[in-house]
């Protein structure tokens, strides 16, 4: 007995140190692809620490913060339509359309001015209310009614605006918007308390694990009871208000509005924003910290090639390369994780 004991152990050896051996390298292999992000910023600070010292200056850095500070809002939006299961590729339009529609109404007068912002946060969350609507209760695709949403909404900005440029905005407006206190453009101090706010909602609410829920599993989350349909509408229209927000800050910023605000490469620079900062395409996972994260990432990479006299052509390019990296990476992790799963 002492023998066939002795020979199923030594049989069974070999098996239990390749499956160990596997966990180890399949663990890895996550580990690896989750700080590949972390690793290429840093790898590109060491960069500019070396050829480029003067980027590290408190004012250029405010800068960028600022510049990145509206994608951020977006980003931060469109995080909870991905996580979700979904993607608003309407969100730009959505926002142009607001702010050039609040634009209009401010018309150069400051008594009108609180009437301008709640049509530049209302329209993009009426928007946002409609996809989500289309998508949870009519079962339509989100890329389908999202692509069909931005056509309408930005052919109407252009129509409404002659594809001109909507200015004289009261100055009370740009003053207050354009304000920093303690040397803090209020873009990023918005920027910031709405990523803390985001933050907790999605990770301490019961509301975060069902849009989380529902990324995973549809089916699952239903079982679960989750109020799928309600929830599902409420991350569109969590992504237009945010809209909303960047709707009035970057108006602010710029002292106009115009149908530009919404072009079509500001959806790119979104989705970009959220892959690089962990949100994945196929719903379940991310975190708005990390798509902000990604925004300024995103905004330092356009600067660079900027900076460099690369061709905005060149850094479309570039950014979707980047996308497609990302998604690989997001793939491998899947992959890896399902199949550690499995051999448990």
């Amino acid at each position: 007995m002492t023998e066939s004991i002795g020979n199923h152990a030594a049989s069974a050896g070999p098996g239990a140190v390749d499956s160990a051996t596997i966990r180890r390298k399949r663990s890895f292999t996550i580990l690896s692809a989750r700080l590949l992000p972390i690793l290429a910023l840093v790898v590109v600070l060491c960069i500019l620490w070396t050829y480029a010292p003067h980027f590290y200056r408190l004012n250029n850095l405010v800068n960028i913060l600022l510049q990145a500070a509206v994608l951020g809002v977006l980003a931060i939006g469109m995080t909870f339509v991905m996580v979700s299961g979904g993607i608003d590729l309407s969100l730009p339009s959505a926002m142009a359309f607001g702010a050039v529609l609040g634009g209009l109404v401010m018309d150069g007068k400051p008594g009108l001015v609180p009437l301008g912002l709640l049509i530049m946060m209302s329209v993009p969350v009426a928007i946002g209310a409609f996809n989500g609507f289309a998508i949870a209760y009519l079962r339509m695709l989100p890329f389908v009614v999202t692509l069909a949403t931005m056509t309408v909404v930005g052919g109407a900005t252009v129509w409404i605006t002659n594809s001109r440029t909507v200015e004289g905005f009261p100055e009370v407006f740009i003053d207050t918007l354009n304000h920093r206190p303690a040397g803090i453009p209020i873009a990023v101090l918005a920027l910031a308390v709405l990523a803390s706010l985001a933050s907790v909602f999605t990770s301490r609410t019961r509301y975060g694990r069902w849009v989380y829920a529902l990324g995973i599993s549809e089916k699952a989350a239903r079982v679960a009871r989750v109020p799928a349909k309600p929830v599902l509408l409420s991350t569109y229209v969590i992504a237009g208000l945010l809209g909303g927000v960047a709707a009035i800050l970057l108006t602010g910023r710029l002292g106009s509005a115009s149908a530009n605000m919404g072009a079509d490469v500001i959806v790119l620079d979104i989705v970009s924003s959220c892959v690089v900062g962990g949100v994945s395409i196929y719903g379940g996972k991310g975190h708005p910290l990390g798509a902000v994260g990604g925004a300024i990432f995103i905004t330092l990479i356009s600067n660079i090639l900027n900076a460099l006299g690369v061709s905005f052509y060149v850094t479309l390019i570039a950014k979707g390369i980047v996308i497609i990296l990302f998604i690989a990476l997001d793939n491998i992790v899947r992959a890896a994780t399902n199949a550690a799963r499995t051999a448990r």
